[in-house]
């Protein structure tokens, strides 16, 4: 079809689609999934050939959070029957890290719960990526710690932090009706300020918590000209006790067109298949490979993924390889700047009510092993 023909043009121009194009994206129809997901395989392949990233997750600080996101388990009133525990020494958060090293993982992503850090957990957390590296030289160090204040980012990056992740998560237009305890400019200001240290920086989204096609192509393209240079996408994971624990908008064809349209926007960035990916793609997992070049192994925060060695395996299967650390992510030419580039982006169109499916929260099972635990992790 012209759409995706012109889309992979764009994409290997590194030619930012106009936002029409990416709506209709959004738009196409189950019977044209399997072009679309070729298609923007095509641009994936171009920038990241069939490499798969991993990345691990070690939840420094879990629950008890002051503020309200409504998608988080460990937001403030949360009734979800999570783990809660406070700070890892950084030996316990070496020792969780290396689970995750030994499975693969090229970058570790230490998050913490919280508005933001103080200057004494700054310093709690610069000691424990001291210690990560002192273990496992080659590893990157990507810290999540909520809002920075003015100069945590600088001691974060001499510490040995590589890259900082703060999520934009949806649109500015609808942030409000998700948080009210802080702004979604206060979010960008915090990846502005990671990216003025000099650490890579991480931001993406969550989908499924009742956007629309709008919201989603609003949020994807405010990243664009942001410009991080790796993009989590997630997909709600309903938590039984928080807000947002009824919402159950994906399908797995939904999951893999919102990958596609995030590929196609953000062409040469790593686009990283992140939380709620097993409870929304389900079976249709390795597709989403063609499409999203870095996954997260094992579990996430709160909840449970699927085994390490079945992700090991998933990759394998679909004719994928996963990336060495002798291999640099990026695309040669990221490392001198960013790539945005401007376009006419015409007025969009009101967007159908998808189908909503059936709840699963079969599907959502609460993390009862790692970090916080006596239980091994699953890496």
């Amino acid at each position: 079809m012209d759409l995706l023909n012109t889309l992979v043009e764009k994409g290997l121009r590194r030619e930012l689609p106009t936002r029409e194009e990416a709506l209709a994206v959004l738009a196409t129809t189950d019977d044209e999934l399997l072009d679309v997901v070729a298609a923007a395989g095509k641009v994936r392949r171009q920038w990241f050939g069939r490499r798969v990233k991993l990345n691990y997750l070690v939840n420094l600080k879990s629950g008890l959070c002051p503020e309200d996101c409504s998608y988080c388990s460990q937001r403030l009133g949360s009734k979800a029957g999570i783990l809660k525990y406070t700070w890892l020494k950084p030996d316990e958060a070496s020792k969780a890290a290396a689970a995750g090293v030994a499975g693969g993982a090229k970058r570790v992503c230490l998050v913490a719960s919280g508005r933001g850090p103080t200057d004494k957990d700054v310093d709690r957390v610069s000691k424990t990526i001291e210690a990560i590296k002192d273990q496992n030289e080659d590893v990157e160090v990507c810290a999540c710690l909520g809002l920075l204040s003015d100069g945590q980012a600088e001691r974060l990056r001499a510490a040995g932090a590589d890259a900082y992740n703060h999520n934009l998560n949806t649109s500015e237009a609808t942030y409000g009706d998700i948080t009210t305890t802080h702004t979604y400019a206060d979010r960008v200001e915090t990846v502005q300020q990671a990216q003025a240290a000099g650490m890579s920086a991480c931001s993406g989204l969550i989908a499924g918590m009742g956007e629309t096609d709008a919201d989603l192509v609003d949020v994807v393209f405010a990243l664009r000209e942001l410009d991080p240079d790796s993009v989590p996408v997630n997909f709600l994971i309903p938590f039984e006790g928080t807000p947002l624990a009824k919402e159950w908008n994906l399908t797995p064809q939904r999951a893999l067109r919102i990958l596609a349209m995030v590929r196609f926007v953000c062409p040469d960035v790593e686009v990283r298949l992140a939380g709620g990916r097993e409870v929304h793609l389900r079976t249709m997992q390795p597709l989403a490979l063609h499409l999203a070049n870095s996954i997260f192994l094992g579990d996430y925060l709160t909840s449970e993924g699927q085994a390490g060695q079945a992700d090991l395996e998933m990759i394998a299967d679909a004719g994928f390889e996963v990336e060495g650390t002798d291999t640099t992510t990026l695309p040669e030419h990221r490392g001198g700047g960013g790539c945005a580039s401007a376009c006419g982006e015409p007025a969009a169109d009101e967007d159908a009510s998808p189908e909503i499916p059936a709840a699963r929260t079969d599907l959502v099972s609460v993390r009862r092993r790692g970090a916080g635990t006596d239980l091994a992790p699953n890496a």
